[in-house]
Protein backbone atom coordinates (compact mmCIF):
# COMPACT_ATOMS: atom_id res chain seq x y z
CA UNK A 1 0.00 0.00 0.00
CA UNK A 2 1.24 3.47 -1.14
CA UNK A 3 1.95 5.51 1.98
CA UNK A 4 1.80 8.72 -0.37
CA UNK A 5 -1.36 10.73 0.37
CA UNK A 6 -4.25 10.64 -1.73
CA UNK A 7 -4.14 14.40 -2.16
CA UNK A 8 -0.27 14.75 -3.98
CA UNK A 9 0.06 15.55 -6.96
CA UNK A 10 3.33 16.11 -9.55
CA UNK A 11 2.60 20.13 -10.26
CA UNK A 12 3.71 20.19 -6.61
CA UNK A 13 6.70 22.76 -6.20
CA UNK A 14 9.99 20.38 -6.15
CA UNK A 15 10.89 22.43 -2.82
CA UNK A 16 7.95 21.03 -1.04
CA UNK A 17 8.42 17.48 0.74
CA UNK A 18 6.23 15.08 -0.74
CA UNK A 19 3.32 14.49 0.98
CA UNK A 20 4.07 11.29 2.83
CA UNK A 21 1.96 9.71 5.86
CA UNK A 22 4.75 9.12 8.36
CA UNK A 23 2.07 8.47 10.80
CA UNK A 24 0.74 5.11 8.50
CA UNK A 25 5.18 4.44 7.78
CA UNK A 26 6.45 4.38 11.62
CA UNK A 27 3.22 1.98 12.54
CA UNK A 28 4.42 -0.37 9.83
CA UNK A 29 7.99 -0.04 11.25
CA UNK A 30 6.94 -0.75 14.67
CA UNK A 31 4.85 -3.77 13.47
CA UNK A 32 8.51 -5.81 12.63
CA UNK A 33 9.70 -6.55 15.97
CA UNK A 34 13.34 -5.33 16.22
CA UNK A 35 14.30 -5.75 19.97
CA UNK A 36 17.86 -5.68 20.66
CA UNK A 37 19.95 -8.83 19.41
CA UNK A 38 17.47 -9.37 17.05
CA UNK A 39 16.97 -7.04 14.46
CA UNK A 40 17.56 -8.81 11.51
CA UNK A 41 14.02 -9.17 9.77
CA UNK A 42 13.37 -4.92 9.89
CA UNK A 43 17.16 -5.09 8.67
CA UNK A 44 15.95 -6.93 5.86
CA UNK A 45 13.20 -4.98 5.24
CA UNK A 46 14.71 -2.17 4.79
CA UNK A 47 17.54 -3.13 2.93
CA UNK A 48 15.52 -4.28 0.26
CA UNK A 49 13.60 -1.05 0.31
CA UNK A 50 16.57 1.10 0.06
CA UNK A 51 18.34 -1.34 -2.81
CA UNK A 52 14.93 -0.33 -5.25
CA UNK A 53 16.39 3.50 -4.90
CA UNK A 54 18.59 4.12 -7.92
CA UNK A 55 20.74 6.70 -6.83
CA UNK A 56 21.84 5.30 -3.74
CA UNK A 57 24.46 2.70 -3.12
CA UNK A 58 23.87 0.59 -0.52
CA UNK A 59 25.58 -1.67 1.58
CA UNK A 60 24.94 -3.96 4.43
CA UNK A 61 27.61 -4.17 6.96
CA UNK A 62 25.89 -7.07 9.60
CA UNK A 63 22.71 -6.18 10.52
CA UNK A 64 23.40 -2.88 9.66
CA UNK A 65 22.53 -0.61 6.89
CA UNK A 66 24.56 2.37 4.86
CA UNK A 67 22.99 4.22 1.79
CA UNK A 68 24.92 7.11 0.38
CA UNK A 69 23.98 9.81 -2.16
CA UNK A 70 27.29 10.15 -4.67
CA UNK A 71 26.60 13.65 -6.42
CA UNK A 72 30.02 14.93 -6.35
CA UNK A 73 29.14 17.68 -3.66
CA UNK A 74 31.80 19.33 -1.24
CA UNK A 75 29.64 18.45 1.54
CA UNK A 76 27.94 15.05 3.19
CA UNK A 77 25.80 14.65 5.82
CA UNK A 78 24.92 11.69 7.76
CA UNK A 79 21.32 11.24 8.99
CA UNK A 80 21.13 8.35 11.05
CA UNK A 81 19.41 5.78 13.33
CA UNK A 82 19.71 2.55 15.45
CA UNK A 83 16.73 -0.38 14.75
CA UNK A 84 17.04 -1.64 18.14
CA UNK A 85 14.09 -1.48 20.67
CA UNK A 86 14.49 -2.47 24.44
CA UNK A 87 11.88 -5.80 25.14
CA UNK A 88 8.25 -5.78 24.57
CA UNK A 89 5.89 -5.09 27.55
CA UNK A 90 2.88 -6.05 25.82
CA UNK A 91 2.99 -2.77 23.09
CA UNK A 92 4.39 -4.79 20.48
CA UNK A 93 2.09 -3.77 17.79
CA UNK A 94 1.17 0.07 16.68
CA UNK A 95 -1.69 1.45 17.68
CA UNK A 96 -3.32 4.68 15.79
CA UNK A 97 -5.70 7.22 17.43
CA UNK A 98 -6.48 10.26 15.65
CA UNK A 99 -2.98 11.78 15.29
CA UNK A 100 -0.61 9.79 17.25
CA UNK A 101 0.35 6.31 16.67
CA UNK A 102 2.13 3.92 19.96
CA UNK A 103 3.52 1.06 20.19
CA UNK A 104 7.30 -0.56 20.85
CA UNK A 105 10.25 2.11 19.74
CA UNK A 106 7.05 4.41 18.40
CA UNK A 107 9.42 7.49 19.80
CA UNK A 108 12.65 5.55 20.31
CA UNK A 109 13.28 5.26 17.31
CA UNK A 110 11.05 4.05 14.59
CA UNK A 111 9.16 7.21 14.10
CA UNK A 112 12.94 8.63 13.20
CA UNK A 113 13.84 5.81 11.10
CA UNK A 114 9.83 6.40 9.01
CA UNK A 115 11.41 9.92 8.75
CA UNK A 116 15.31 8.90 7.26
CA UNK A 117 13.42 6.12 4.98
CA UNK A 118 11.10 8.85 3.98
CA UNK A 119 14.17 10.90 2.68
CA UNK A 120 16.04 8.42 1.65
CA UNK A 121 13.43 6.73 -0.72
CA UNK A 122 12.23 9.95 -2.06
CA UNK A 123 14.86 13.07 -2.17
CA UNK A 124 16.94 12.07 -5.42
CA UNK A 125 18.07 15.69 -5.82
CA UNK A 126 20.09 16.80 -3.03
CA UNK A 127 22.51 19.84 -2.54
CA UNK A 128 24.60 17.62 -0.38
CA UNK A 129 25.74 14.49 -0.36
CA UNK A 130 24.05 12.43 2.00
CA UNK A 131 24.89 9.09 3.98
CA UNK A 132 21.82 7.36 5.18
CA UNK A 133 22.78 4.89 8.29
CA UNK A 134 20.41 2.46 9.80
CA UNK A 135 22.86 0.73 12.40
CA UNK A 136 21.71 -2.30 15.60
CA UNK A 137 22.24 -3.00 19.15
CA UNK A 138 22.08 0.95 20.29
CA UNK A 139 20.02 0.00 23.08
CA UNK A 140 22.67 -2.38 24.46
CA UNK A 141 26.27 -2.95 25.74
CA UNK A 142 28.27 -0.73 23.06
CA UNK A 143 30.83 -4.05 22.86
CA UNK A 144 27.52 -4.87 20.13
CA UNK A 145 26.75 -1.42 19.12
CA UNK A 146 26.40 -1.30 15.40
CA UNK A 147 27.65 1.84 14.50
CA UNK A 148 31.22 1.10 16.27
CA UNK A 149 30.87 -2.48 13.82
CA UNK A 150 30.32 -0.24 10.46
CA UNK A 151 33.08 1.95 11.84
CA UNK A 152 35.77 -0.88 12.41
CA UNK A 153 34.58 -3.05 9.27
CA UNK A 154 33.85 -0.40 6.83
CA UNK A 155 35.84 2.71 7.90
CA UNK A 156 35.62 4.04 4.36
CA UNK A 157 31.69 4.41 4.62
CA UNK A 158 32.09 6.78 7.06
CA UNK A 159 35.35 8.44 7.17
CA UNK A 160 33.90 11.47 4.52
CA UNK A 161 31.35 12.56 6.72
CA UNK A 162 31.61 16.48 7.55
CA UNK A 163 28.26 16.52 10.20
CA UNK A 164 26.11 13.88 11.75
CA UNK A 165 22.44 14.30 12.85
CA UNK A 166 21.00 11.53 15.05
CA UNK A 167 17.19 10.79 15.21
CA UNK A 168 16.91 10.33 18.13
CA UNK A 169 13.45 11.54 19.94
CA UNK A 170 13.61 15.22 20.70
CA UNK A 171 10.19 16.85 20.11
CA UNK A 172 11.62 17.85 16.63
CA UNK A 173 13.92 20.19 18.68
CA UNK A 174 17.86 20.23 18.12
CA UNK A 175 19.51 18.81 21.23
CA UNK A 176 23.10 19.63 20.80
CA UNK A 177 25.73 17.01 22.00
CA UNK A 178 25.27 15.19 24.91
CA UNK A 179 26.47 14.44 28.29
CA UNK A 180 29.02 11.76 28.93
CA UNK A 181 27.75 8.79 31.78
CA UNK A 182 30.04 7.00 33.92
CA UNK A 183 28.99 3.92 36.42
CA UNK A 184 31.56 3.11 40.09
CA UNK A 185 30.96 0.36 41.63
CA UNK A 186 31.70 1.16 46.01
CA UNK A 187 32.50 -1.66 48.19
CA UNK A 188 32.88 -0.50 51.86
CA UNK A 189 34.29 -2.91 54.34
CA UNK A 190 33.24 -3.59 57.86
CA UNK A 191 33.53 -6.98 60.26
CA UNK A 192 31.41 -10.09 60.85
CA UNK A 193 29.82 -10.61 64.32
CA UNK A 194 26.44 -12.12 65.45
CA UNK A 195 24.11 -9.67 65.51
CA UNK A 196 23.49 -10.55 69.13
CA UNK A 197 26.55 -8.92 70.23
CA UNK A 198 26.78 -6.52 67.24
CA UNK A 199 29.18 -4.19 69.01
CA UNK A 200 32.05 -6.87 68.48
CA UNK A 201 31.83 -6.06 64.69
CA UNK A 202 31.34 -3.33 62.19
CA UNK A 203 28.15 -3.25 59.90
CA UNK A 204 29.19 -2.63 56.42
CA UNK A 205 25.61 -1.37 55.49
CA UNK A 206 25.75 1.43 58.05
CA UNK A 207 28.53 2.58 56.84
CA UNK A 208 26.56 3.28 54.05
CA UNK A 209 24.15 5.81 55.64
CA UNK A 210 27.04 9.01 55.16
CA UNK A 211 27.53 7.81 51.39
CA UNK A 212 23.95 8.15 50.70
CA UNK A 213 23.35 11.16 52.72
CA UNK A 214 26.05 13.31 50.56
CA UNK A 215 24.81 11.49 47.09
CA UNK A 216 21.20 12.70 48.33
CA UNK A 217 22.96 16.27 49.42
CA UNK A 218 24.83 16.39 45.91
CA UNK A 219 24.52 19.85 44.06
CA UNK A 220 25.21 19.49 40.39
CA UNK A 221 26.92 21.57 38.38
CA UNK A 222 24.53 23.57 35.41
CA UNK A 223 27.66 24.85 33.02
CA UNK A 224 26.27 26.58 30.31
CA UNK A 225 28.17 25.39 27.13
CA UNK A 226 27.71 27.71 23.69
CA UNK A 227 24.38 28.45 24.65
CA UNK A 228 23.10 25.09 26.01
CA UNK A 229 22.76 24.18 29.79
CA UNK A 230 23.73 20.62 30.58
CA UNK A 231 23.17 19.36 34.10
CA UNK A 232 25.34 16.74 36.21
CA UNK A 233 24.02 13.92 38.74
CA UNK A 234 25.47 11.69 41.16
CA UNK A 235 22.94 8.66 41.82
CA UNK A 236 22.88 5.59 43.97
CA UNK A 237 20.99 3.06 41.56
CA UNK A 238 21.77 -0.98 43.03
CA UNK A 239 23.10 -1.64 46.59
CA UNK A 240 23.83 -5.23 47.36
CA UNK A 241 24.94 -6.80 51.05
CA UNK A 242 24.16 -9.07 53.89
CA UNK A 243 24.90 -12.46 55.04
CA UNK A 244 22.34 -13.42 57.31
CA UNK A 245 19.57 -12.40 59.52
CA UNK A 246 21.95 -13.43 62.35
CA UNK A 247 25.01 -12.03 61.15
CA UNK A 248 26.42 -8.25 61.12
CA UNK A 249 27.24 -7.65 57.29
CA UNK A 250 31.16 -7.54 56.51
CA UNK A 251 30.82 -5.58 53.11
CA UNK A 252 28.41 -3.84 51.03
CA UNK A 253 28.32 -2.72 46.95
CA UNK A 254 26.90 0.40 45.88
CA UNK A 255 26.64 1.60 42.56
CA UNK A 256 26.88 4.99 41.59
CA UNK A 257 25.98 6.76 38.22
CA UNK A 258 27.17 10.01 36.86
CA UNK A 259 26.37 12.08 34.29
CA UNK A 260 28.91 14.85 33.43
CA UNK A 261 28.59 17.56 30.91
CA UNK A 262 30.54 17.57 28.13
CA UNK A 263 33.47 20.13 28.83
CA UNK A 264 34.53 17.22 31.49
CA UNK A 265 37.20 14.74 30.48
CA UNK A 266 37.13 11.31 31.65
CA UNK A 267 39.68 12.02 33.93
CA UNK A 268 38.24 15.58 35.62
CA UNK A 269 34.79 13.30 36.32
CA UNK A 270 36.85 10.22 37.67
CA UNK A 271 38.35 13.18 39.95
CA UNK A 272 34.94 14.44 40.89
CA UNK A 273 33.28 11.63 41.88
CA UNK A 274 36.35 10.46 43.98
CA UNK A 275 36.50 14.00 46.10
CA UNK A 276 33.02 13.35 46.58
CA UNK A 277 32.61 9.72 47.88
CA UNK A 278 36.52 9.07 49.37
CA UNK A 279 35.82 11.06 52.34
CA UNK A 280 33.58 8.39 53.66
CA UNK A 281 36.35 5.59 52.68
CA UNK A 282 38.54 3.65 55.01
CA UNK A 283 41.42 1.23 54.76
CA UNK A 284 40.15 -1.91 52.67
CA UNK A 285 37.04 0.10 50.57
CA UNK A 286 37.64 0.16 47.02
CA UNK A 287 35.52 2.56 44.29
CA UNK A 288 36.17 1.37 41.06
CA UNK A 289 34.68 2.17 37.55
CA UNK A 290 33.01 -0.23 35.44
CA UNK A 291 31.37 2.05 32.74
CA UNK A 292 32.53 4.83 30.96
CA UNK A 293 31.24 6.74 27.94
CA UNK A 294 32.55 10.52 27.27
CA UNK A 295 29.85 13.38 25.99
CA UNK A 296 30.08 15.28 23.02
CA UNK A 297 30.48 19.17 22.72
CA UNK A 298 27.52 20.86 20.86
CA UNK A 299 29.41 21.55 17.55
CA UNK A 300 27.19 23.98 16.32
CA UNK A 301 29.39 26.46 14.41
CA UNK A 302 29.19 23.78 11.70
CA UNK A 303 27.56 25.76 8.85
CA UNK A 304 24.60 22.91 7.83
CA UNK A 305 23.76 22.39 11.97
CA UNK A 306 23.53 26.50 11.89
CA UNK A 307 21.49 26.52 8.35
CA UNK A 308 19.37 23.43 9.77
CA UNK A 309 18.57 25.43 12.65
CA UNK A 310 18.06 28.84 10.80
CA UNK A 311 16.06 28.22 8.46
CA UNK A 312 13.51 26.09 10.48
CA UNK A 313 13.41 28.51 13.82
CA UNK A 314 14.63 25.82 15.84
CA UNK A 315 14.97 26.09 19.60
CA UNK A 316 18.31 24.44 20.67
CA UNK A 317 18.55 22.81 23.98
CA UNK A 318 21.90 20.68 25.83
CA UNK A 319 21.32 16.75 24.96
CA UNK A 320 21.44 15.80 28.69
CA UNK A 321 21.41 12.04 28.10
CA UNK A 322 24.05 9.78 25.76
CA UNK A 323 23.60 9.25 22.78
CA UNK A 324 26.17 8.01 19.86
CA UNK A 325 26.87 11.47 18.62
CA UNK A 326 29.34 11.24 21.50
CA UNK A 327 31.11 8.71 18.94
CA UNK A 328 31.09 11.55 16.29
CA UNK A 329 32.48 13.87 17.77
CA UNK A 330 35.34 11.87 19.42
CA UNK A 331 36.04 11.49 15.93
CA UNK A 332 36.09 14.89 15.03
CA UNK A 333 32.27 15.17 13.03
CA UNK A 334 30.21 17.89 14.61
CA UNK A 335 26.67 15.74 15.53
CA UNK A 336 23.42 16.77 17.31
CA UNK A 337 19.96 15.28 17.60
CA UNK A 338 17.19 16.05 15.93
CA UNK A 339 13.98 14.05 15.63
CA UNK A 340 10.46 13.22 16.34
CA UNK A 341 8.86 11.89 19.27
CA UNK A 342 9.22 12.85 22.85
CA UNK A 343 12.77 11.87 24.49
CA UNK A 344 10.37 10.95 28.49
CA UNK A 345 8.37 8.31 26.49
CA UNK A 346 11.66 6.16 25.26
CA UNK A 347 11.06 2.90 26.95
CA UNK A 348 7.53 3.16 28.43
CA UNK A 349 5.09 1.22 27.80
CA UNK A 350 2.50 3.37 26.20
CA UNK A 351 5.56 5.66 24.37
CA UNK A 352 3.64 7.57 21.79
CA UNK A 353 4.84 9.60 18.71
CA UNK A 354 2.44 12.54 16.50
CA UNK A 355 2.16 13.01 12.99
CA UNK A 356 3.18 16.68 13.74
CA UNK A 357 6.11 15.83 15.13
CA UNK A 358 6.73 13.31 12.70
CA UNK A 359 5.97 15.76 9.84
CA UNK A 360 7.98 19.45 11.32
CA UNK A 361 11.08 16.54 11.63
CA UNK A 362 11.00 15.41 7.79
CA UNK A 363 10.20 18.98 6.40
CA UNK A 364 13.15 20.45 8.16
CA UNK A 365 15.79 17.75 7.07
CA UNK A 366 13.95 18.05 3.71
CA UNK A 367 14.61 20.87 3.64
CA UNK A 368 18.39 20.80 4.71
CA UNK A 369 19.22 18.23 2.32
CA UNK A 370 17.36 19.89 -0.84
CA UNK A 371 19.16 23.32 -0.28
CA UNK A 372 22.00 22.76 1.93
CA UNK A 373 24.07 25.59 3.99
CA UNK A 374 22.36 29.15 3.61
Amino acid sequence: MSLLSSGSTNEEHPSSPPPIDLLAATGALIDIPSESHYEQALTSHLEARLRLVPWLEVHRVGDNLVARTNGGHPSRLLIGGHSDTVPANNNDGAIFEGDLVSGLGAADMKGGLAVLMALAENVEHTAIDVTYLIYACEEVAITHNGLREVFAERPDLLNDVDVAILGEPTSALLEAGCQGTMRHRLMLRGQRAHTARAWMGTNAIHRLAAVLTTIAAYQPRRPLIDGCEYHEALQAVFVDGGVAGNVVPDEVSLTIAHRFAPDRTADDAEAHVWETIAPHMADGDTLVCTDLSIGAMPGLNHPLLQSLIARNGLEVKAKLGWTDVAFFAAHGIPAANFGPGDAPLAHTHGEWVSRSSLNQAYKALFNLVTFGIS
